[in-house]
């Protein structure tokens, strides 16, 4: 597996150098946001060639990989494209002035290079395992991984219809999913590598797997997701009333009102 691992772990941080290279062109750091879903289907789909073990778990999670990053690449690209800079990169492009470069390359693609290696371990690991038989694990871990993408895809879609309704302009969503947790999708995007994290139980992944389906999720609540987003509605009256009564992450059952 070493090989294997070393390989992929290289080639995520040069493919997240030639992002680097593209956003000191266009000057929109936000393309790294592109690059992300793309990356672990790059890393998923190669880790099992060069392994070249083809089991049956290794499939299972590479293809599960790859549909979840071609629908996030496909989702943001469209709801980036011939946008401004996201306004959380903006506010660095101004905040670090004169080391913008330095600071960029470092704390934004090289850092992401750094989590997807982390995030992607047990696909890695998975691949690289030479047999791994189909067992529970897998048809669990499968099940949990469906239940996070309908939370992201279907919140992601609620969402998009949301914003598209002229009459919704200045509202919060509070429907759907987004009766049950602030972030369905951010939710379902977690859910989706705790599934990973249970198909390669018993395979060269093993219990050190966990380490994805923690950092992900701990990035999301903590640190890049919930936190950065919610900062940007910190004094929008009737996202605090919302916050109030619904589930900041996993999902549950509406507060009554005060």
């Amino acid at each position: 597996m070493n090989i294997v691992l070393k390989e992929s772990i290289i080639l995520i941080f040069a493919y997240f150098s030639v992002f680097f290279v593209v956003a000191l062109i266009i000057k929109n750091n936000s393309i790294v946001d592109i690059g992300w879903g793309i990356g672990f289907v790059l890393v998923a789909v190669y880790s099992l060639a060069r392994a070249g073990n083809y089991t049956q778990t290794g499939i299972l999670a590479t293809l599960l990989v790859t549909v979840w990053g071609i629908r996030l690449f496909y989702h943001i690209i469209k709801r980036n494209w011939k946008k401004p800079e996201d306004f959380r990169y903006a506010a660095w492009r101004k905040e670090w002035g004169k080391w913008l470069v330095p600071r960029a390359f470092l704390q934004i693609f090289m850092l992401q290079a750094f989590f997807m290696a982390v995030i992607a371990y047990p696909v890695i690991a998975i691949n690289a395992t030479e047999k791994a038989s189909f067992s529970i694990w897998g048809i669990l871990g499968a099940l949990v991984w469906i239940k996070g993408f309908y939370f992201e895809a279907l919140g992601d879609w609620q969402l998009k219809q949301f914003i598209q309704n002229p009459d919704n302009k200045g509202k919060i969503m509070k429907n759907g999913l987004w009766k049950y947790t602030r972030h369905p999708n951010y939710f379902g995007e977690a859910t989706m590598w705790w599934g990973i994290f249970i198909i390669g139980i018993g395979t060269d992944s093993g219990i050190l797997g966990i380490i994805s389906p923690l950092t992900i999720t701990i990035l999301l609540v903590f640190v890049s997701g919930v936190p950065m987003l919610e900062k940007k509605y910190a004094e929008n009256e009737e996202f605090q009333a919302y916050a109030r009564v619904t589930s900041k992450f996993i999902p549950w059952f509406p507060k009554k009102s005060e």
